[in-house]
């Protein structure tokens, strides 16, 4: 049987993702993003079961540990896809998203950080790269404003 790319490259994408957020089977997680029905079925064909996208839940709710954004197309995809499922998110969440080489990688940051996120790792792979983001205490500084 023969894979194809557009396949291998969500597997690559999601194996780095997976990694640097620790994401365990049995932990909440979030997809968003164009890739997000791609990344949703291979993460249940892996076994994590938990997972989903926000088309797939009724209501925001503050209950999942990890979220994946893949969007290859702009950062006017990332931007909005990170405003969606910033309400699924714990407040001590992690989030991994890619970042296309053509993005703005500022534009990104100062976004993450507005959403209470601090990025920690970066990691390059074939379709760009993929950050890595924490979100520790956002219950305080909303809290705060």
């Amino acid at each position: 049987m023969v894979q194809s790319s557009v396949t291998s490259d969500v597997g690559q994408i999601l194996d780095t993702m997976i990694s640097l957020t620790r994401l365990v089977p049995l932990q909440r997680a979030i997809v968003a993003g164009s890739e997000s029905g791609e990344m949703y079925l291979e993460l249940r064909r892996r076994g994590f079961i938990r997972a989903t996208t926000p088309e797939l839940c009724p209501r925001p709710r503050v209950q999942y540990a990890v979220g994946f954004i893949a969007d290859h197309d702009s950062i006017a995809g990332i931007e909005p896809s990170l405003d969606q499922i910033s309400a699924f998110l714990a407040v001590n969440a992690e989030l991994a998203l890619l970042v296309g080489s053509g993005q703005n990688g500022l534009k990104i940051r100062r976004k993450l950080e507005a959403l209470g996120f601090r990025v920690e790792a970066g990691v390059r792979c074939s379709q760009g790269l993929v950050l890595s983001a924490s979100r520790h205490g956002y219950e305080q500084l909303a809290l705060a404003a």
